[in-house]
């Protein structure tokens, strides 16, 4: 049966090798519908997930499955069958993920950098010269890029497929790309071999090490910001802020608090914690923890309002929405400035630190009195 499919298999290859970017389209295309599909809930976005987790699997046994066929049935794949599977399959997975990391990148922080490999990646991947004369080449380099593809593709699956959090997703697939880097770090040791192990388990431990450091740069693939507001009031009945806001004086914040709403987006039945983290110039001065659910198209609804805020408030704030593994979601900004009344106000100042609200069914609106 395989000698039959064989032609079948080769012409597919040269189709692939003559339009590399059609593979590219089909894998955006996917990967862009996928996205669409968990956001309504669909049951299919499970069932792409898996197709690219099985076609990485295939990659990870090539030498293992080839060499089966070979012993099996007499027959040798032929090398450039295997060269375009395995670029067909980069090609594939990189447009995937695309999508879920550019929608819930932010791009005014260190994240744009990792967003920004991605992209670079998949051009080199459709880019023949680049990756069969610089990349492929270069097996250590080449690990790396297969290495970065499959932790990107863990990333954006395993919370569909499994309901596994952001940050139970982030330390798996870190521990599988350490892993995976493990035969590229044996090649690249040329010392001697009782030093060879120590050296291996030194560099192993500090490439996990740097990909645990580096999570605040690495987006969350499947939590995006729907709606965002800043605001010194909020409407209880509908769950809505008020008056957007992006700067007040001292006298206004001391008075009234700031809310700070955002509604976020998730996989259903995922439920994830994630914190409002507030920050003045820069230094952290509060962190309230919530508990969002998935599959609310609108985006789960939660919000925190700050009351208590210290005398020297004056200046740029944040409040940075980030996973429990610290993977920041969003940003929103704010500045404080200096009261325009010559006295101060003697309004009291609520001595409550913070406030925390989370989404529910909306409360009908009372009926004004005729």
């Amino acid at each position: 049966m395989l000698q039959r499919s064989l032609p079948t298999l080769l012409r597919l290859a040269a189709l692939i090798q003559r339009h590399p970017w059609l593979v590219a389209i089909f894998g955006f295309a996917s990967g862009l519908a996928s996205f669409l599909l968990v956001e309504r809930q669909a049951q299919l976005a499970s069932v792409l997930a898996l197709v690219m987790l099985a076609s990485w699997l295939w990659l990870a046994l090539e030498n293992l499955l080839r060499a089966s066929i070979a012993r099996w049935f007499g027959l040798k794949l032929p090398p450039p069958l295997l060269r375009y599977a395995t670029q067909l399959i980069h090609q594939e997975s990189l447009f995937f993920v695309l999508p879920f990391f550019f929608i819930t990148t932010t791009w005014n922080s260190g994240q744009a950098l990792f967003s920004a490999l991605l992209g670079a990646a998949a051009l080199v991947s459709i880019i023949d010269p680049l990756y069969y004369r610089w990349l492929a080449p270069r097996r250590w380099l080449f690990l790396a890029f297969h290495t970065l593809t499959l932790f990107a593709v863990l990333l954006t699956a395993l919370p569909i497929i499994l309901q596994l959090t952001t940050a139970q997703s982030y330390q798996l697939a870190l521990a599988v790309a350490v892993l995976l880097s493990f035969p590229s770090l044996y090649g690249s040791i040329n010392v001697a071999a009782w030093w060879r192990g120590l050296l291996l388990l030194g560099l192993t431990l500090a490439l996990g090490a740097s990909g645990w450091l580096a999570r605040f740069w690495v987006p969350p693939a499947t939590l995006w910001l729907t709606e965002v507001a800043l605001s010194s009031e909020f409407d209880g009945y509908r769950r809505t802020p008020g008056k957007r806001v992006k700067q007040l004086d001292l006298e206004q914040l001391r008075r009234q608090g700031l809310y700070a709403y955002a509604a976020i987006s998730a996989p259903r039945g995922l439920d994830e914690r994630i914190y409002h983290v507030w920050l003045h110039e820069g230094k952290e001065v509060e962190r309230i923890a919530l508990t969002i659910h998935g599959g609310r198209k609108q985006g789960y609804r939660a919000w925190t309002r700050k009351q208590n805020f210290p005398t020297d408030a004056l200046g740029r704030w944040q409040v940075q929405v980030v996973t429990e593994a610290g993977q920041m979601i969003g940003v929103l900004r704010f500045r404080v400035l200096a009261p325009t009344a010559a006295a101060p106000s003697t309004a009291p100042v609520t001595p409550t630190d913070a406030a925390l609200e989370v989404d529910e069914p909306a409360l009908p609106v009372q009926p004004k009195n005729q």
